[in-house]
């Protein structure tokens, strides 16, 4: 199963670029040679005609529902690909300001709550879990942390130097 949405677009516009050949429909034949590899194709020479195995290309012809869905979904992949073309998080941006001026492009960071000294435990803990969350794609394969996760995500300290270990 394609997990990219980028190599599902590209796959599924080959699968289009090749639908004009199938209209032609020739049977496509499958045999090995002495050589032993895997041969395909549409004309089969008089040596392998009887160990080559052949189908009609036909029975793989998409319907012209099945081409409007197939192009349909290739245009989503392809849209969503060019709208989130990596798999880390985006900050979210602020909404517009009161007087109805575009803000300059600010960041919302998570948790958008911060720690101070009258913050009870319980919340404490909950926003060093968001916290730790919002942190963990911009980790690399070592543990270190890339600094443009400084950009979407705060700092909790930790709270068990004033909470203790945390009581499940």
């Amino acid at each position: 199963m394609l997990s990219n949405p980028s190599a599902r677009a590209a796959l599924a516009v080959m699968a289009l670029a090749l639908l004009p050949a199938a209209s032609v429909a020739a049977p496509v034949c499958r045999w090995v040679d002495e050589a032993g590899r895997t041969q395909i194709s549409d004309v089969v020479s008089e040596r392998y005609r009887q160990t080559a195995t052949c189908s009609d290309s036909k029975a793989y012809e998409l319907t012209p529902e099945q081409r409007r869905e197939a192009e349909r979904r290739a245009a989503e992949d392809k849209a969503r690909a060019r709208r989130q073309p990596t798999d880390t998080p985006k900050a979210q941006p602020s909404k517009a300001s009161a007087s109805g001026a575009a803000s300059s492009e600010a960041t919302v960071k998570r948790p958008t709550e911060s720690v101070n000294d009258a913050t009870d435990c319980t919340t404490w803990w909950r926003l060093y879990d968001e916290s730790a969350e919002c942190f963990g794609p911009f980790r690399t394969t070592r543990g270190a942390i890339k600094p443009e996760a400084f950009d979407s995500c705060n700092v909790i300290p930790s709270p068990d130097l004033k909470c203790g270990p945390r009581r499940n």
